[in-house]
């Protein structure tokens, strides 16, 4: 068991999940529009799978796909953070930065000031070197998110091995940062 990392941006906590989570989180995962880049919308036993393993990975490393609350209202929003991902990418091993977010709270900058914040605990406490982002290729919400936090596109796009020859999400785009691309562009 590692000291867990929480994390605190000026509308935003990141931290460990709690069972209160689980409830909206279910509810975000059923959601049609939330899943749209996803193979299924998830069941409620599949999505408290999803966050028990999201739990355990903080309480094992200190770090994970955090749990969002805001603020302002102490509610739980959805998850962002840093994940090793157990899948044979075509450029694993790597870390990568990922998040998912109640439709609510979609458009207000939410992903993006969670993650510059998860960026900043991946470079300067956890000292990595580089961090990944991919997503289905027309996920353009998500795209636009990782260009924002000054990730740079590669050039090629690679078939998620998840997902079956000929899936209509197979096609994925993926980003990545450096460390030193990330001090250059956080003074």
């Amino acid at each position: 068991m590692s000291e867990i990392i929480e994390i605190e941006t000026k509308r935003l906590f990141l931290r460990q999940w709690k069972e209160s989570d689980f409830e909206l989180f279910a509810v975000m995962n059923s959601d049609e529009k939330v899943m749209e880049f996803f193979p299924a919308p998830l069941s409620r036993s599949e999505s408290d799978e999803r966050a028990i393993i999201c739990q355990t990975l903080i309480a094992e490393k200190g770090w994970g796909f955090w749990a969002l609350e805001e603020k302002s209202s102490g509610r739980f929003i959805g998850f962002t953070g840093l994940h090793t991902p157990s899948d044979d990418l075509p450029f694993s091993p790597c870390v990568e930065i990922g998040w998912r977010l109640s439709p609510d709270y979609w458009g207000k900058g939410f992903v993006t000031e969670a993650a510059k914040a998860s960026l900043n605990v991946a470079f300067t406490q956890l000292k990595l070197d580089e961090i990944v982002s991919f997503t289905v290729k027309d996920n353009f919400r998500s795209l636009a998110v990782m260009e924002r936090l000054g990730m740079s596109k590669q050039p090629s796009n690679f078939d998620h091995p998840a997902l079956p020859e000929g899936h209509k999400l197979r096609k994925h785009s993926w980003y990545k940062i450096k460390q030193s691309q990330w001090s250059a562009s956080a003074v």
